[in-house]
């Protein structure tokens, strides 16, 4: 059986992320929640269902994400399979499985979860969100006749190639940043249509004007920064 770790990035998740911890499935072999600088019980209710927490204080997405790699890197044995889910309980932890099949079964490098809009709780992703998704993934398919229809959060890929991708972003462009490069080194990839439902709590990212001009500057930067190269 291959060898799957999950990574989940958290700040202020404290009501959610037993949830998302708890409903992975059981033959996970590790899930390590990267507290962000949490202010509430986030890693205090991470702990209690079972997930291995560690922190990282320098706020930001691609941060925490970085800093849960670097952890499994160190170990003396690493996964096969990486998987990345949010903290928030807004995707399914237990379609996991159908996340993971295309990389099991079919040797795909890469699994994005696509939150398609029939699968989608009524008010799950705000208007900002649906539009921002929809020029990013437009303007992928432009410049790289990319197929990909969402940058979603819920992703799986194989841990030899994630590390091929040496990630940067610190931030919001986390996710985008993954599936350019991703297209730049012709790895193989596949969308699978994911549930997704209304988050616990406030997004750090939609749930503010800040948050959400942010992400787009940074999402939008990294597609035309590759485009010109």
């Amino acid at each position: 059986m291959a060898d799957i770790k999950v990574i989940i990035p958290a700040i202020n998740e404290g009501d959610s992320i037993g949830l998302v911890v708890s409903e992975i499935p059981d033959h996970v072999s590790e899930i390590v929640v990267v507290d962000n600088g949490s202010e509430d019980d986030t890693m205090a209710n991470a702990k209690k269902a079972g997930a291995t927490v560690i922190t990282e204080n320098r706020k930001g997405y691609g941060f925490a994400c970085l800093k849960g790699l670097n952890y499994i890197s160190e170990q003396s044995k690493t996964p096969d399979i990486i998987v990345f889910i949010d903290g928030d309980y807004s995707d399914y932890p237990a379609e996991l499985d159908k996340i993971v099949a295309p990389i099991l079964e079919n040797d795909i490098d890469f699994v994005v979860g696509a939150r398609k809009k029939s699968l989608r709780e009524p008010g799950s992703m705000t208007p900002q969100q649906v539009f921002g998704n929809q020029l990013a993934t437009f303007l992928m398919r432009l410049f790289f006749r990319s197929k990909f229809t969402d940058l979603g959060p819920f992703r799986a890929i194989k841990y030899e190639k994630l590390k091929e991708l040496n990630m940067q972003d610190t931030t919001y462009g986390w996710t985008v940043e993954m599936q350019l490069k991703i297209l730049r080194k012709k790895m193989s990839y596949i969308e699978v249509p994911v549930r997704y439902k209304r988050r616990i709590g406030v997004s750090k990212v939609s749930g503010t004007v800040k948050g959400t001009i942010f992400a787009g500057i940074k999402i939008l930067g990294w597609i035309f920064k590759y485009s010109l190269k």
